[in-house]
């Protein structure tokens, strides 16, 4: 069973991509959701270990807490990765063996694909793009933020770079139909793969 990595910017439409997808029975890691749940898991203890017990309330992670403290502190947000990545590719690994010999490929939805090192994880990778106003337009509108806080989002973001290395783009700009070009990434995917 081969793997898929997609991945895209904020508002690039990786997502509505992903869904597509598992409309046509592609299994699915959102591995944004899944280090959530990690974290406020078998993830607790090494986090309060490195950021002590306030990096928990009642409801579970203190993102804003964590934020503030990784902000600005490489290092720290470093040492932060080092737990949640490896836990989060592992999980992975232990989620796509359930579909093996069931299912031509899995996905593996991540923003960071390249940043946290799951491309080593897949057998080809797809980025979702769009254009810059376009990404941001959909952002403020999904999330409600405001243009400032959405533009540092962008910027901390490393999309040329996924463009560049990856082996399918597909660009969401309203200029084709999604599934057509879902389509044609199946097409593809079979020729690379057989």
């Amino acid at each position: 069973m081969k793997r898929l990595g997609v991945t895209g910017g904020i508002g690039s439409g990786k997502s509505t991509i992903c869904e597509l997808l598992a409309r046509r029975g592609v299994p699915v890691y959102d591995s944004d959701s899944r280090a959530k749940m990690l974290m406020n898991s078998e993830l607790q203890q090494p986090i309060c270990a490195l950021f002590g017990e306030q990096a928990y309330t009642e409801s579970g992670l203190n993102r804003t807490y964590i934020a503030s403290r990784v902000f600005g502190n490489p290092e720290l947000l470093a040492r932060l990765n080092a737990i949640v990545h490896p836990a989060v590719a592992d999980d992975f690994e232990r989620w796509a063996e359930g579909f093996e010999g069931q299912i031509p490929f899995v996905a593996l939805e991540s923003a960071i694909l390249y940043e946290s090192g799951f491309d080593s994880r897949v057998d080809a990778v797809l980025c979702v793009d769009a254009p810059l106003e376009l990404r941001i337009e959909r952002t403020i509108k999904r999330d409600g933020s405001s243009r400032e806080e959405v533009e540092k989002r962008v910027a901390r973001q490393q999309t040329d770079v996924a463009r560049q290395k990856a082996d399918f783009v597909i660009v969401t700009d309203g200029t084709r139909v999604l599934d057509d070009l879902v389509d044609e990434l199946f097409e593809n995917l079979e020729k690379l793969w057989n």
